[in-house]
């Protein structure tokens, strides 16, 4: 019987080859074709097809950076802003998803399997994949030795453009010295190098200088055009308090606050929401340190700091007065922090803050002349499971058919959890049993497997979408430094 059904099915398939010339363009009828998905698929086709390769030099680019944000944390993302807008939530769409081209990036650095933030960034921005923890310089250098970082320096995408006239600007959530805004300016042996008291002394006395100093003096002296983000206390001598009461951590008597004051005299320095709102579009330079370390998370902010999407704004309006174009990097650097914590909400919550920018920079900027290129350094080890019922809050437990998932002990969890972190607990019959209420609350750690005081990146690949000029260059998986290719292509920059 067998052999006959598969005689029957191949004499079909040779049937239906021999005649698809004449019947291709037909068709048959579809009983689902009314059905929404069915027609919300052919929707997308058919804005799929509508979309043509724009081939042509770009006049600006916007690299944003979500840190931390796997492919699972956009997934998650999605769900917890389309339930907070009173859908089920797996069907909405965050704006970083609507772009019309994707790829994978693999983030390996070459001296690891599961990558960090300085690594990969510099790939991004220099075009070469190098270590762990250093900041734009090449594979030759040694962590922590000034003396193998002398002569290795990779020149940035942001060097590049200021040399050719066009503005540049950095925006973080995090400490603007940080690892990942830092790499578009600085080159250092260890990205621990953000002031001067991290350095060791025979790195200064080899002549390397720390990363808050690079940032002042970008590009000989001239600085970057727009720099927003936290980090006040790299520039502040430690005899220094700041408007918020907070300490510097300098040593060297250097206010570099100062220093940027007197090189650009024009320029507007602001630390607070207040001198934020005051900047004129029409301003050449300007500096912005909202926090004496990393900026709040989304979820705890008030009013007395600008949001990624209102910096971003404000960035774009202020470099679009160079009619040569510009350069700008925009960070998400908390969604990194908070998964680091075992802390999905904050996480969740800054991620959709970063779609709010990648939104504010779609809506003011021309795809004909700006590319805008979204994706993550690297991934993280959090992960969605359990066979959760359709619209089950993503941050709460896995339920199926309004009961809850019980593990092999008969205990609750939750759909989101990590791999390693702080939520670990010594056995699996150790385990706690929480309730909705528990889970629910903003300061939850959500479970992981293997206890660790932090949770710690994961090596897989990350997304890239893109809208512009050459974006249609990103196609399959690739190297991360191949980023800085597509801008390369995309602007010029090198010879």
């Amino acid at each position: 019987m067998k052999n006959n059904n598969f005689m029957l099915l191949s004499g079909m398939v040779a049937a239906l080859a021999g005649c698809s010339a004449s019947t291709s363009t037909s068709g048959v009828d579809a009983p689902q074709k009314n059905d929404v998905w069915f027609q919300q698929a052919q929707a997308d086709i058919a804005k799929a097809k509508a979309n043509k390769p724009i081939d042509k030099p770009a006049k600006n680019v916007i690299l944003f950076v979500g840190d931390g944000m796997s492919v699972g944390t956009i997934t998650a993302a999605r769900i917890f802003e389309g339930q907070r807008r009173g859908l089920l939530g797996e069907e909405y769409k965050l704006t970083m998803e609507t772009m019309p081209n994707v790829a994978l990036s693999k983030t390996y650095n070459t001296d690891a399997q599961t990558p960090d933030s300085a690594g990969t960034a510099s790939a991004m921005v220099t075009g070469v994949k190098t270590k762990q923890g250093i900041i734009s310089v090449d594979d030759n250098v040694q962590r922590g030795f000034c003396n193998t970082q002398i002569g290795h320096e990779a020149k940035t995408a942001w060097e590049m453009a200021a040399e050719k006239g066009l503005s540049v600007g950095v925006v973080s959530t995090a400490r603007i010295t940080h690892a990942t805004p830092a790499t578009t300016y600085a080159h250092a042996a260890d990205r621990n190098w953000e002031n001067d008291t991290t350095m060791p002394n025979i790195a200064k006395n080899q002549g390397c200088v720390d990363i808050a100093q690079q940032l002042i003096g970008f590009n000989n002296g001239e600085g970057m055009d727009v720099v927003f983000g936290g980090g006040r206390r790299e520039f502040l001598p430690a005899t220094v308090v700041d408007p918020e009461g907070k300490n510097g951590k300098r040593k060297d008597g250097r206010n570099l606050v100062e220093q940027w004051q007197t090189q650009h005299p024009s320029g507007q320095y602001v630390y607070d929401k207040q001198g934020f709102d005051s900047i004129p579009n029409n301003a050449a330079k300007v500096f912005g340190l909202f926090e004496s370390s990393h900026m709040k998370y989304e979820a705890d902010r008030r009013d007395g700091e600008p949001s990624l999407a209102e910096m971003t704004s404000k960035a774009i309006d202020l470099l679009s007065n160079n009619q040569q174009g510009y350069v700008l990097m925009v960070e998400a650097g908390r969604i990194d922090h908070a998964h680091h914590d075992g802390n999905a909400a904050r996480a969740l919550a800054d991620t959709v803050a970063y779609d709010d920018a990648i939104k504010a920079a779609l809506e003011k900027t021309d795809p004909q002349d700006t590319l805008v290129i979204v994706t993550a350094d690297h991934a993280h080890t959090f992960i969605s499971n359990g066979y959760a019922q359709r619209g089950n809050p993503i941050l709460g437990l896995s339920k199926t058919g309004g009961k809850y998932n019980l593990d092999a002990y008969g205990k609750r969890y939750t759909t989101l959890s990590y791999g390693n972190g702080p939520g670990a607990v010594p056995s699996a019959a150790d385990r706690p049993n929480p309730t909705e209420q528990e889970v629910l609350d903003l300061d939850y750690r959500q479970q992981s497997l293997v206890k660790l005081d932090s949770e710690t990146h994961s090596g897989e690949d990350v997304a890239i979408f893109a809208r512009g000029p050459e974006a249609y260059l990103f196609q399959g998986a690739v190297e991360q430094n191949y980023i800085f290719h597509v801008m390369n292509e995309a602007l010029g920059l090198t010879r």
